[in-house]
């Protein structure tokens, strides 16, 4: 089924324009009740939450007015990060939890995303079904009035249930006492519950992106910007220094010495642990196509495996799911421990990133250091007409197999069409770098040949 307005993550765009409209929303909020009184007897309860930008108001007003119209009960949280939403959603016995954020992206954009009785984001063939809901007539032939009309209410202690919950991740027989923690919140929606986290539990915090304006998410801070969380571990003399992005489903980890830690040494640094104490299930680690071939090196070497999926932290738990494993993530930064929580929890990676540090009890740049080789990988992005099979593009795919032949088993390609935009993204991994840059270069320039050629011959 063709989605249109849902992307890899929930519906995302510019704020109050295109299919990013309160009226959407409205629709949206509408739909999501509709669809959970077709499964319950009772009053459909949905759980929302939203980041901290200026058109959250806007959007969390619109949403709540949406499910209210088709006799759903409302939540609001306020601003909380995504997997909160996920978790109060299960804790609270709701039939649906929907976040307001646009994740990275700047300001100016928004989203939402939505969640499932169970925590889990929605299939693709759920949100189809909504789009139709939402594009239809149903909806609007179903509005109840009188008594039927449903109502929102304020969850007061949403925060403090989910600060509980990260903190429980933790090992109950550690503290942080005697560490110095850095915490970036990328003035987003962690911007309150993640320094509680670490100071609760006995850390001395010094925290970043704490001041949220409305406008300010994502600027120059957090994940996407580690630089400022970098050199505050080292103003401080810290151990070690977490950056969150906006809706803090994500995170990258500063070391002691204030070297970036992503997701990619992350995971092997984890996976190891959790083989060695046989709690990684099927000894497997899911990550995107994108993570660095030293991360599967890493996990052969432990005599565990790696099982790849399309980019996308849902897909990570879509194949976690479904085939029973237990850990995955993203280079980016998404982490995935199921046996904690249903889907990418910034705070959550960071509790066992930290319960290794304080059982190893040695600084986490010695721990990272052995953690995995990372191979040369290059990205080049070309910006292409439109978006075509790639076996339409012969030269290009003849390009492409003559750079897997002459890497073999010593390195990747990967290429690959954005999943919003006309650009061919080409990945390569290898032994040597300026020859792998120059291979990925090769093949962007093929591409733009094929498209010329093809254009020429249709004049």
């Amino acid at each position: 089924m063709t989605r249109k307005l849902f992307g890899t993550d929930g519906i995302r765009g510019l704020a109050n324009s295109g299919d990013m409209t309160p009226e959407v929303a409205f629709r949206l909020g509408a739909a999501i009740a509709y669809q959970a009184s077709q499964r319950v007897t009772h009053r459909p309860r949905v759980v929302v939450g939203k980041d901290t930008r200026l058109s959250g108001y806007l959007f969390e007003t619109a949403v709540a007015s949406g499910i209210c119209a088709l006799g759903g009960e409302v939540l609001l949280c306020g601003p909380l990060p995504t997997p909160a939403i996920a978790h109060l959603t299960t804790s609270m016995r709701a039939d649906a939890g929907m976040v307001i954020s646009a994740s990275h992206n700047p300001y100016q954009d928004n989203g939402i995303k939505i969640f499932g009785a169970d925590g889990f984001k929605l299939p693709d063939e759920q949100e189809a079904e909504i789009e139709t809901l939402i594009f239809g007539s149903a909806l609007d032939r179903n509005r109840p009035t009188g008594t039927g009309l449903g109502r929102a209410e304020r969850l007061d202690d949403a925060s403090g249930r989910y600060v509980a919950f990260v903190k429980a991740s933790f090992p109950k027989e550690l503290t942080l006492e005697g560490l110095k923690i850095v915490v970036d919140a990328a003035h987003g929606a962690a911007y309150r519950t993640a320094p509680l986290v670490f100071s609760e539990l006995g850390a001395k915090t010094y925290t970043l992106g704490n001041q949220p304006n409305g406008e300010n998410i994502n600027h120059d801070v957090g994940a996407l910007h580690p630089a400022a969380c970098a050199a505050e571990v080292r103003r401080q003399g810290a151990h070690l220094g977490i950056a969150l992005d906006g809706d803090a489903d994500r995170v990258i980890v500063i070391d002691d010495k204030g070297n970036e830690v992503d997701g990619d040494v992350l995971m092997a640094l984890c996976a190891r642990r959790m083989l060695r104490e046989k709690r990684l299930r099927k000894k497997t680690l899911v990550a995107t196509v994108m993570s660095n071939l030293g991360l599967e090196r890493a996990l052969e070497r432990e005599d565990g495996r790696l099982v790849r999926c399309q980019v996308g932290d849902r897909y990570v738990v879509e194949t976690m799911r479904q085939r029973g494993f237990n850990f995955g993530g993203e280079q980016s930064g998404h982490l995935v421990f199921l046996d904690h929580a249903t889907t990418g929890d910034g705070l959550v990676a960071a509790m066992q990133v930290l319960g290794i540090l304080v059982r190893e009890q040695r600084p986490l740049s010695e721990l990272t250091q052995g953690a995995m080789e990372r191979v040369p990988q290059v990205l080049v992005n070309v910006s292409l007409p439109d978006r075509r099979p790639l076996k339409e593009l012969r030269a290009t795919s003849r390009r492409i197999a003559q750079a897997e032949q002459s890497l073999g088993k010593d390195g990747r390609v990967l290429v690959r069409w954005s999943g919003t935009e006309p650009k061919l993204r080409v990945m390569i991994e290898g032994p040597e770098e300026d020859r792998i840059t120059a291979m990925a270069q090769e093949i962007a320039d093929e591409a733009k040949r094929d498209f010329e050629l093809s254009s020429q011959a249709g004049r």
